[in-house]
């Protein structure tokens, strides 16, 4: 009995810490964020991990500090990739402890409230999503998946048809530059006659910036080699992190399916690629073109 009261101490001094670690990154994005309704939120929801940290304190009967290392992530993440992804990330990692709840005696009559508010919690977060990186979310990953299908396509068939690696490098740049502005164009026209209230404007400058980043990831092998192959391998290996990065930050902050979006992107990106390098290839010998 006295093995499972320790047990239940060591439980809830952890939970304590969540809560004031949570408080203290609430507080800090709420100083952070823009717009009134999104500071309002926050700090409710900062209040209301302190009052969870009090809570817990019955309890425990003595203070907790904060985690400083997690209070810095996820208020150093929210800053560079967006507060909304900062909270979700966040709010998946703090699921474990809504199980761990479930599990604990029934003594702990505060409990239920406390999970009846996290769940409230992840309800007024849904107003948060009013961000423009994810308002134009569809502008990117238009840039982002046709810049890896193309350019992909397009080093894969320079590869075996020029066989030299700066001259790779700048038929590509120059190619995917130029598709870059025409995305961007033809971004600033479609959004301008739909209606939706999006910026034509920015929409074609994150789908152009999408566009124009991928191409610098994937060139950027072949100016630092001369083994074709092994440049090839690098901008393949290159197009899968960042499939995987935004496929990764899009399913936290729009709560999506992170495996078939990941897998139906690569299978797309790669299968172009293969029929780009074997139409190259087979170019070069149709023409016999040595360079």
């Amino acid at each position: 009995m006295k093995q499972s009261r320790d047990f239940d101490a060591r439980e809830v001094a952890v939970f304590q810490k969540n809560e004031i670690t949570e408080h203290f990154i609430y507080k800090n994005l709420s100083g952070k964020v823009s717009g009134v309704k999104n500071r309002r939120i926050l700090s409710q929801i900062a209040d209301d991990e302190l009052r969870h940290y009090n809570v817990w304190k019955t309890y425990t009967r003595r203070d907790i500090s904060p985690s400083r290392l997690k209070v810095w992530f996820y208020t150093f993440v929210s800053m560079v990739f967006g507060f909304t992804f900062g909270i979700k990330l966040m709010e998946k990692a703090e699921q474990n402890a809504h199980n761990t709840y479930n599990r604990m005696p029934g003594s702990f009559k505060e409990i239920n409230g406390i999970i009846r508010d996290e769940e409230e919690h992840e309800q007024a977060l849904i107003t948060l999503l009013d961000e423009d990186r994810l308002r134009y979310t569809g502008s990117i990953v238009l840039g982002l998946n046709d810049a890896l299908v193309e350019l992909m396509g397009v080093l894969a068939g320079l590869t075996f048809a020029l066989q030299n690696t700066p001259l790779v490098a700048l038929t590509a740049s120059i190619t995917g530059f130029a598709a870059a502005l025409s995305m961007a164009s033809s971004e600033y026209l479609s959004t301008k006659s739909e209606p939706g209230g999006k910026n034509p404007l920015k929409a074609a400058i994150y789908t152009g910036f999408a566009y124009l980043l991928t191409v610098l990831v994937l060139v950027t092998p072949y100016l630092l080699f001369t083994d074709l192959y092994l440049c090839l391998g690098m901008a393949f290996a290159a197009s899968v992190c960042i499939i995987g990065f935004f496929n990764f930050y899009i399913s936290v902050a729009r709560d999506l399916s992170f495996r078939s979006r990941f897998f139906e992107m690569v299978g797309l990106s790669f299968t172009v690629a293969a029929l780009s390098f074997a139409a190259g290839y087979g170019i070069r010998l149709a023409f016999g073109i040595e360079v």
